[in-house]
């Protein structure tokens, strides 16, 4: 695998309701500045996605916003950022996001940021990319969807030969060193990761 050059990260247009969550994506803006990553994200200033583009900015890093043409206003396009691209839809700025990304790590969210992330698990399940895709298990934010994806491969929906491979960082201090080591082949055992879903 390639290094780690850029990261998109799937979040909230919320903040939600604990503050761990909003202290993350400000760690992890930190962090990715600091290692020199890109941001790639969803191109609003508000909620979760708002906090880790300042942070990644205020930082010296660099992001690019990719925003649908009909969300500008809505989710309040942030215009700081390095490199904006306003689409015409949805499916066009999803394209974007895979295409200009390393990685893919998600932050506490909604139904967008579950649906963005299941489509690159999804992707990787059919052979379609190799890039790592990671949750930010924040507070243990992503523990019911783990467990719904073991009920799925125990009631023979995830079978044999078609798993569902992601990783796991239960803190955003381990986010980058965690996908950094996996693309330098460095990524070692005993740590919570997702090996295959057949294995867990």
């Amino acid at each position: 695998m390639t290094d780690i050059r850029s990261i998109c990260v799937y979040c909230g247009s919320g903040a939600g309701t604990d503050p761990a969550y909003r202290e993350a994506a400000a760690e992890l803006g930190r962090e990715m500045a600091r290692a020199g990553i890109r941001l790639v994200y969803g191109g609003g200033s508000v909620g979760l996605m708002g906090i880790v583009a300042r942070s990644v900015l205020e930082n010296g890093g660099d992001v690019t916003g990719i925003i649908p043409r009909f969300l500008k206003d809505r989710e309040e396009m942030l215009e700081d950022v390095c490199e904006l691209i306003v689409t015409e839809d949805m499916h066009e700025r999803k394209k974007l996001m895979f295409e200009r990304a390393d990685a893919f790590v998600a932050l506490p969210g909604g139904i967008g940021t579950l649906e963005e992330t299941v489509e690159m698990m999804t992707w990787a399940q059919l052979g379609q990319h190799a890039k790592p895709v990671l949750l930010a298990n924040i507070k243990g934010f992503w523990e019911p969807f783990r467990q719904l994806l073991e009920h799925m491969r125990r009631d023979g929906f995830i079978r044999d030969g078609l798993d569902v491979t992601y990783h796991v960082a239960n803190s955003a201090a381990d986010i980058v060193p965690h996908l950094q080591s996996i693309a330098n082949g460095t990524h070692g055992e005993g740590r919570e990761d997702a090996v295959p879903l057949s294995q867990l």
